[in-house]
């Protein structure tokens, strides 16, 4: 099952409300008010860096389209990720490239957490897969305060600071950008619930491991 995307009816009715960050002295920003601001075509998403794992040079690339709140999707990384990133992402065989879909607020403050700091390509799916393994708990948080403070210990695990993370969770531009940039590549490729992905092009739903397979082997000829 995918769940579906109903992003801008879902993100309409708490545009208004208040984007608590944490108990530290940085400012708050609403970032998703400030995006339903701006029509999506206006804003320069090049800060927003395309993070992929494997060859990037491969025949077969892998777009998944997931949402840090989504339930299959973690249970697509807790199980097929795995899977693949065993069988074709280690082995070279296919580039694998993560675009976030955004819910609600608590997927966009994990996807800053995920994106936050100098280098974050190089520990973005290391975050991608603690943030997951931990859904159940951050997202389930009795508070949006409390969200975002087991969302900054887990991004601190990753070998953030406080420092940067107050930082990234109040960078209205960047999350700005992150959430234009989420609108313009849904829309290109017609994304209408999650995990979905696109294998060279093709839009596929969520699958089996032995069906990911066998889309992946005849793309790859073997």
């Amino acid at each position: 099952m995918t769940r579906t995307l109903t992003i801008l009816a879902a993100l309409a009715c708490i545009g208004a409300g208040v984007f608590v960050l944490s108990n530290r002295s940085a400012s708050p920003v609403d970032p998703i008010s400030a995006a339903f601001a701006q029509d999506s075509s206006d804003v320069d998403t090049s800060m927003i860096r395309e993070m992929s794992i494997g060859n990037p040079d491969a025949a077969v690339t892998v777009i998944e389209y997931a949402s840090f709140t989504c339930p299959h999707c973690a249970s697509f990384h807790a199980d097929n990720y795995k899977r693949l990133k065993k069988d074709y992402i280690d082995t070279g065989k296919i580039n694998f490239v993560y675009r976030d879909v955004y819910f609600d607020r608590p997927g966009l403050w994990a996807a800053i957490v995920a994106r936050c700091g100098e280098g974050a390509e190089n520990r973005f799916f290391g975050l991608v897969n603690i943030i997951y393994e931990r859904q159940s708990q951050w997202a389930r948080a009795s508070s949006a305060q409390e969200t975002v403070n087991q969302l900054r210990t887990i991004g601190k695990t990753g070998g953030l600071t406080d420092a940067q993370l107050d930082q990234c969770f109040t960078d209205a531009d960047k999350a700005e950008a992150m959430y234009a940039r989420f609108q313009q590549t849904t829309e290109e490729h017609g994304i209408t619930g999650t995990p979905s992905f696109i294998i060279n092009g093709k839009k596929y739903a969520n699958m089996s491991y032995d069906e990911f397979k066998d889309v992946l082997d005849s793309a790859l000829g073997s």
